[in-house]
């Protein structure tokens, strides 16, 4: 059986108890519930980032119910990176992906509060940012155990902070906007990203067919050049140009691409 890394662990955690109610989170008065021992708050200052502007003070609190504070209590905190999930069929499954990153666990000082200051709110794996959101979660979670597999007894809270985005293009050229089954399709082009940022290394996507989220892809090269090919289907009926950039702080670029696809309207 393949163990989950903590910091996975956690979210997963948090995101199937608070769909369950077992754990409890804030309202918005952040009172306690009935039976609560704890109120769990968390915040960021500032509460939006931007290209330049990258760090966050991370402060929360924690509470008895009777609103003292309540010192020497470790908060695992996170640091989660959403991605729209691909499903194009409506199933009804969780629309975001989540990759969490392990802040640290702070401790209560004597007025129940904690920090982390100079968090960076980005993207640290290796992982695509095709379908990255600009809200980045900060998640606090105190289990009184320290057992996940008894989370009646853990408390969350969590705060989005808005990565905001700077924005790219994407030029193309075609190599025929009539296809059939069997042909070959190129598409060449050019990304472009804002000023100061190298294009080299932007993921690109071709899509052709609406059930996959692409069928090609490729990266840019030195100036932000690509090309990509794929021999058309007699069911291809969607022709979208995609871009990712590797800096969460600049979005990607969308392209409809005027393509018909004869043989399609022949079925």
């Amino acid at each position: 059986m393949s163990r989950k890394s903590l910091p996975t662990r956690l979210a997963a955690t948090a995101a199937l108890l608070l769909a369950t109610g077992a754990l409890s989170a804030p309202t918005a008065s952040a009172d306690a519930s009935p039976g609560d021992a704890y109120v769990l708050k968390v915040t960021t200052d500032p509460a939006a980032t931007s290209y330049g502007n990258r760090r966050v003070d991370v402060t929360g609190t924690v509470t008895r119910a009777d609103g003292t504070p309540a010192p020497n209590i470790p908060v695992t905190v996170q640091e989660v990176v959403r991605f729209t999930t691909w499903n194009p069929w409506g199933d009804p499954i969780d629309p975001t992906y989540y990759e969490p990153r392990d802040l640290g666990t702070p401790v209560t000082d004597a007025n129940g509060k904690f920090t982390i200051p100079g968090v960076d709110i980005d993207h640290t794996g290796n992982s695509s940012l095709l379908n990255v959101e600009q809200g980045v979660e900060i998640t606090a979670l105190y289990d009184v155990d320290g057992d996940l597999d008894t989370p009646q007894d853990g408390y969350y809270a969590d705060t989005t902070v808005n990565a905001n985005a700077r924005p790219s293009s994407v030029s193309y050229r075609v190599s025929k906007k009539k296809v059939k089954s069997g042909d070959i399709l190129t598409v060449s082009g050019r990304v472009t990203l804002p000023g100061g940022v190298r294009p080299e290394g932007t993921e690109v996507f071709l899509q052709t067919y609406w059930e996959q989220e692409y069928d090609v892809r490729t990266t840019a090269r030195y100036g932000g050049y690509f090309v990509l090919s794929v021999r058309v289907t007699g069911y291809d009926d969607t022709f979208t140009l995609r871009t990712a950039p590797r800096d969460m702080y600049v979005s990607g670029a969308k392209q409809k691409l005027p393509i018909t696809n004869t043989s399609l309207l022949r079925a």
